[in-house]
């Protein structure tokens, strides 16, 4: 039985990584580390398996999840915020990038096996070069491999699907555009954005099964668009 670690929790995909985790037979027990009280939903037994971690200074968080004892299995990270929601840009290089990269030091540092990160769409193209978003989770991908965990599996999801408290600039268009694509092509609509709920069972999938999806068995391991909407929404 796995246990495992969840940051980013109180997000878009955050919160359903953890709701298919805690409704895992196969999951022991699951960690969280956020700034709130996670909400998991009100599933059978859920209580028994979560302990929340909830410390308001993100530069603790590191040390946070060095302290779980006994250390989880894996940790699952989908932290990110909006420039808005950061305060500015540097702010959200902070979180995006700086915070995500001291987690992953710290789990392989104390002998966590495998990490799974929540990226995005396009991050090793041209357009990282012009795009400071981009460039931040790029910059995670490249700690993650260099790191070489057991199992580090990068997900790579088109825009995320489904309301959040804070937008991006110019998603809340984005996402009616899509919408729209959808109603005259389906594989136009799936190559764009994806739901939260199907980007986190790919990452449980990955993490815990990964011979289910018969994926690669390497170390390293990107998904991208097309694959996790098979992967999570059609298989």
């Amino acid at each position: 039985m796995a246990t495992a670690a969840v940051v980013g929790c109180t997000g878009q995909v955050g919160s359903h990584i953890l709701s298919t985790l805690l409704s895992l037979d196969t999951v022991k027990a699951v960690h969280t580390i956020s700034r709130r009280t996670p909400k998991p939903g009100s599933s059978s037994g859920t209580s028994r398996k979560l302990s929340a971690h909830v410390e308001s200074d993100t530069s603790k968080w590191a040390s946070t999840l060095a302290a779980i004892s006994p250390l989880p299995d894996v940790v699952f990270s989908a932290l990110g915020t909006t420039r808005e929601e950061a305060g500015g840009i540097a702010n959200q290089w902070r979180i995006d990038h700086d915070l995500n990269v001291e987690l992953s030091k710290s789990a392989h540092a104390h002998g966590i096996k495998s990490f799974i990160f929540v990226s995005c769409a396009s991050t090793q193209g041209s357009l990282a070069r012009l795009m400071p978003y981009l460039q931040m989770k790029q910059g995670v991908e490249n700690a993650i491999r260099s790191l070489d965990f057991e199992r580090a599996v990068v997900l790579r999801p088109g825009l995320i699907l489904g309301d959040r408290e804070q937008e991006h600039q110019g998603a809340p268009f984005l996402k009616s555009l899509i919408s729209g694509i959808g109603g005259f092509s389906q594989a136009w609509h799936d190559n764009l954005g994806q739901e939260p709920d199907v980007i986190a069972r790919v990452a449980v999938k990955a993490a815990l099964f990964p011979d289910a999806d018969n994926g690669s068995p390497g170390r390293y391991r990107i998904i991208e668009r097309q694959e996790i909407v098979r992967l999570g929404r059609d298989e």
